[in-house]
């Protein structure tokens, strides 16, 4: 556009940024992104995707176990941390590197550099550059939060720290109860760590379904992690073994490791939004409407850093919708409605709408149903695991408004009945398609008498 250096700059190559810069690109803009760690952000270096290669490789543990049954003779096995992390190095590498390529054959320029905004439409680079732009996209993401502040909190790992120490911690602390503890805490006990879990609440996973609380809680036992529940470290020692750790219920540990997993901040300390007065909230995440715009309108925001659903899915589809309405011409809004998620925990969760706490208070009236079943690889490996499913219904409309799962490929099938349900599907639209059998997720069309109903009081 005639007077500026480009049409957008995007501040964070994770992916959001990665996305409106490429789409906004396709649109015929001419876009720069800046990056000053590696292009793919915390999904694909520090996040997601090097989660699941652990999860995956934790797995294997049970895997060698269950073989057993099923006429395998496994010999002694053993684990090498190092091989684990140096695999894991070379995929994301490869990803980020993909990340780059996407950005080239778009012909988005990258700017290795810390960007911070000098002005509504100006940017200035860690290089020493300014340049102007029609429109700004802050797409920073999020970062740990070391909490809470305790004598020898500064021991503590982050999850940004965890993926790479030098050696395995035979024996790990970690504080939280939210998806990257509960994930972590069930990796390490299979890779053959000695777990301890420490969190506030009674259940871990604060915001998900009861049910799928209890069974993952359970699950942690059965995996040999050791809960301290409502209870946190006070204090952090170095000792010469590695660290001792306090706990507010009088209990110490002796661990190798502390892992701090208590929740992630919006990345906007020194961006320099007061220079443009773009809004915030008290936690640093910037104030945006619903076409994720702030109140500077040159200026944008998407993914972590807005604080909204923090998932990278919900990122992605927000930076497409920026560059569709700005640069596209396609005015589009994001449908928070019927996000799924998944928990990679060994059994997973997958969850898709309203928890039943959540439904009762919308709708009243609620018929449940409920399923519990022996996973078909565990009757002859033999292993103590069960699935469980539940879906909740609007007892009025019978459209299904939650379902909650928890067991092997919880994750997938989440994602699968996340499309009827954003579709308004009733039970009757499950009950009268057709099953795929033998699966574990026909049950997910063949429960056909509520467990529970539940009706408005008086």
């Amino acid at each position: 556009m005639s007077g500026y250096d480009y049409d957008l700059i995007v501040i964070g190559a994770g992916s959001g940024g990665v996305r409106a810069a490429r789409v906004a690109a396709s649109h015929g803009a001419k876009v720069a992104i800046a990056e000053e760690f590696r292009v793919g952000g915390t999904c694909v270096i520090r996040g997601c995707v090097p989660k699941k290669l652990y999860v995956l490789a934790s797995r294997f543990r049970d895997d060698f176990e269950d073989a057993k049954g099923f006429g395998w003779r496994v010999g002694e096995t053993s684990f090498d941390w190092p091989s684990l992390v140096s695999a894991k190095e070379k995929e994301i590498t490869r990803l980020s590197g993909l990340y780059e390529q996407t950005l080239a054959n778009n012909k988005v320029e990258l700017i290795r550099a810390r960007a911070t905004i000098a002005g509504p439409d100006a940017v200035h680079f860690s290089d020493g550059r300014t340049a102007s732009a029609r429109y700004i996209l802050v797409a920073t993401g999020g970062a740990p939060v070391l909490a809470p502040h305790i004598p020898g909190l500064e021991w503590g790992l982050s999850s940004n720290d965890i993926f790479d120490l030098p050696t395995f911690p035979r024996r790990l602390m970690i504080v939280g109860g939210g998806y990257i503890a509960v994930e972590f805490a069930s990796v390490f006990a299979r890779l053959g760590a000695e777990v301890y879990l420490a969190y506030r609440a009674d259940l871990p996973l604060r915001g998900f379904d009861e049910d799928l609380r209890k069974r993952v809680a359970e699950a942690l036992t059965n995996a040999g992690v050791a809960h301290h529940v409502g209870a946190l470290p006070t204090r952090i020692d170095k000792t010469a073994k590695g660290f001792c750790v306090s706990m507010s219920d009088g209990e110490t540990r002796e661990v190798d490791a502390v892992l701090v997993a208590t929740g992630r901040r919006p990345l906007t300390q020194n961006l320099g939004l007061e220079r443009a007065g773009v809004a915030t909230r008290e936690n640093g995440a910037i104030i945006v409407d619903e076409h994720s715009r702030t109140n500077a309108p040159s200026i944008y925001a998407v993914g972590d850093v807005t604080d909204r659903v923090n998932l990278t899915p919900v990122a992605i589809r927000e930076g497409h919708a920026f560059a569709d309405s700005v640069f596209g011409n396609l005015p589009t809004q994001v449908d928070y409605g019927c996000v799924p998620s998944a928990v990679f925990t060994t059994p997973e969760v997958g969850a898709v709408g309203l928890t039943e706490a959540a439904a009762r208070a919308k709708y009243g009236g609620l018929d449940i149903y409920e399923t519990s079943f022996r996973p078909m690889k565990a009757t002859l490996s033999g292993r103590n695991e069960r699935t469980f499913m539940k879906l909740i219904v609007d007892a009025a409309s019978q459209r299904v408004v939650g379902a909650h799962i928890f067991g092997p490929e919880a994750g997938e099938m989440a994602q699968l009945v996340a499309i009827p349900m954003r579709m308004g599907a009733t039970k009757r639209d499950f009950d009268t398609t057709m099953a795929v059998h033998p699966t574990a997720a026909e049950e997910l069309v063949t429960m056909r008498s509520p467990a529970r109903k539940i009706r408005p009081q008086g």
